[in-house]
């Protein structure tokens, strides 16, 4: 469940800091978006990767976003 200072996050603002996040980890996920088919329900839309993407993505994960 979303906290109260969560749900006043803005929607694009989450993106857009979830794909510099990723970036910086270097994984670019293509897909990576606003699910405009839901308003209401504020999802983020992460798309389809490359197994080599979702592999750095759980090593990154793994480490803590740390280098």
């Amino acid at each position: 469940m979303a906290t109260k200072k969560q749900q006043n996050i803005d929607l694009v603002t989450a993106v857009e800091s979830l794909r510099a996040a990723l970036a910086e980890a270097g994984i670019v996920l293509p897909s990576l978006s606003v699910d405009v088919a839901s308003p209401k329900l504020r999802l983020v839309e992460l798309g389809r990767v490359r197994f080599d993407v979702a592999a750095r993505l759980a090593e990154a994960l793994q480490r803590g976003g740390r280098e």
